[in-house]
């Protein structure tokens, strides 16, 4: 059974539920997502969000609001009447008003284990743990953060060496199969939803700019999983001293090693750093205002020698 459906959604991880609904032949009557941002060197263009061009190019009808706490953005919000509204990495809050608006209630795909990573960064926050598994869940949206009861859920193993990007591409194509199904049996009055557990709570809190910086003074673990929980994007970073002074370098893949020394001290000609327990072997790395390029690569334009000790 199909069904009429608002569809609320922001960056890529968003676009292949919203190609998925369209293709099991849902209405969509409305796609909502953040405003266009200034872009390029004087701001002068607007970019679009990733599920903005989607809906364009599908000819499906876009709303930009920049809140729903207005009277004006919640009555056209309920003008659509729709069965349900589908919300994926949307990043606005939505008041009880806007829940309450689809007859059939809003279900939200989340990338996490709840009641684990309620919040704004769980695939980050499930790799920077250290967390051997992680998943999606299709919950039905209330007032809390991330606190609804769940209709559907899918669980996935995180690799050992896993970035955040892979494990994203992954969750987001298992979350929109995920989510055509959930809304499918919404459709057909055969979606149980079950409370969240109470115990296991925690909360993924957006990434801060000061967590970026690798401490090698950590385990080696802790390192590896940092390195991989922020990559690609902000990027774990060290300084390394160049000719005009310090260098920040992002990190954007590494692997455990075996190894002791001082911490930040490069061990050999692999690029194995010496962390507070043990180490790491960096393998993909990008200087400022470069491309990323491989182990090999970089020590050979840093001209660095074992023994010496990054920042």
């Amino acid at each position: 059974m199909s069904l009429r459906l608002v569809f609320m959604g922001t960056p890529d991880f968003a676009v292949p539920t919203l190609s998925e609904l369209v293709g099991q032949g849902h209405e969509i009557a409305a796609v909502y997502t953040r405003a266009p941002k200034p872009a390029g060197r004087r701001g002068m263009e607007l970019t679009k969000t990733p599920v903005h061009r989607l809906a364009e190019g599908l000819n499906l009808p876009v709303y930009t609001p920049r809140t729903f706490r207005d009277e004006e953005t919640l009555e056209a919000f309920a003008a659509h009447e729709a069965d349900a509204a589908v919300v994926v990495a949307y990043g606005l809050i939505l008041p009880k008003a806007a829940l309450d608006a689809p007859e059939l209630g809003c279900l939200n795909l989340h990338a996490s284990l709840l009641p684990r990573w309620r919040g704004a960064a769980p695939i980050q926050r499930a790799i920077m743990a250290g967390d051997p598994e992680t998943g999606v869940m299709a919950m039905k949206m209330e007032e809390g953060l991330d606190t609804g009861p769940i209709g559907m859920a899918e669980r996935v193993t995180i690799g050992p060496d896993e970035t955040a990007g892979e494990l994203q591409d992954r969750l987001s194509l298992l979350g929109a199969d995920l989510m055509a199904r959930a809304v499918s049996a919404l459709g057909r009055g055969g979606l149980t939803f079950r409370p969240q557990a109470a115990d296991g709570v925690a909360y993924a809190a957006k990434i801060a700019k000061s967590e970026a910086r690798i401490d090698w003074s950590a385990p080696g673990a802790e390192v590896h999983d940092r390195i991989r929980g922020l990559s690609p994007f902000p990027g774990a970073w060290f300084e390394l001293e160049g000719s005009r002074g310090p260098e920040r370098v992002k990190v954007l893949r590494s692997t455990r090693a075996d190894g002791a020394g001082t911490p930040g001290e490069l061990l050999d000609s692999r690029l194995t750093i010496a962390c507070g327990d043990g180490a790491v072997r960096l393998l993909q790395l990008q200087r400022a205002g470069k491309e990323p390029v491989e182990a090999t690569a970089f020590l050979h334009g840093a001209r660095l020698a074992p023994g010496a000790r990054l920042g």
